[in-house]
């Protein structure tokens, strides 16, 4: 199988997270093979973002996010849920992708079963919903993206697609940075609650700019 390189990784947060939209995230478990499409992300810096698990520096829980690029961030938040990230940039400089929504691709057979109380297409709508539904859990931080049994496959994005952005969810800091991004029109995407307020209408913002 065809796995996106670790070079795809060494760049940016929010470089990375533009590029993660439409490639299928793969997870090879015991029960057998999930894989979604990447349609909500999140970026997420490091000293520089106020909003990130890295801005006051490394700690045993995201000590994955000030490693080398391209290693699953996995950790427990609100007592109840385990949420996936994707560890950017260089070694030293942490930054993350928290994949926020999947649109269920490979075995969806399997993923019913997961999920029998959810719409299909929802299964993995929300960053707690994904985790939940491929089973991750914090035993899973640090798996090596480009050859553990969790792995993105590269996967042409749509030339019709838009990539919409809006404020981060859930945050109290820098929340005026329109990090969150999303494939315009997809199922999957979450229902988003607690977002900042401002003129980000769900199908109307445009990605922000790079650099």
């Amino acid at each position: 199988m065809a796995v996106l390189p670790r070079r795809f990784y060494a760049r940016p947060a929010l470089d990375v997270a533009q590029d993660l939209l439409g490639h299928e995230l793969v997870w090879r478990g015991e029960g057998g093979t999930l894989g979604g499409i990447i349609v909500e992300v999140e970026a997420y810096g490091g000293a520089d973002d106020p909003a990130s698990h890295a801005f006051r520096g490394a700690t045993a829980r995201n000590r994955t996010m000030f490693g080398p690029p391209g290693h699953a961030y996995v950790y427990f938040t609100y007592g109840m849920h385990h949420c996936v990230n994707v560890v950017t940039g260089r070694a030293g400089e942490p930054g993350a992708v928290l994949v926020r929504a999947l649109a269920p691709r490979t075995h969806l057979a399997l993923w019913r079963v997961r999920r029998p109380d959810l719409d299909p297409l929802r299964i993995a709508s929300g960053p707690g919903r994904v985790c939940r539904a491929l089973g991750l859990g914090r035993v899973r931080d640090g798996l090596d993206l480009t050859k553990s049994a969790l792995v993105i496959r590269p996967r042409a994005r749509p030339g019709d697609a838009i990539v919409c952005a809006g404020p981060r969810v859930g945050i109290r800091e820098a929340r005026a940075r329109r990090w969150r991004l999303w494939i315009a029109g997809a199922f999957a995407v979450s229902r988003v609650r607690g977002a900042a307020p401002g003129p980000w209408p769900g199908s109307s913002g445009r990605a922000p700019k790079r650099g």
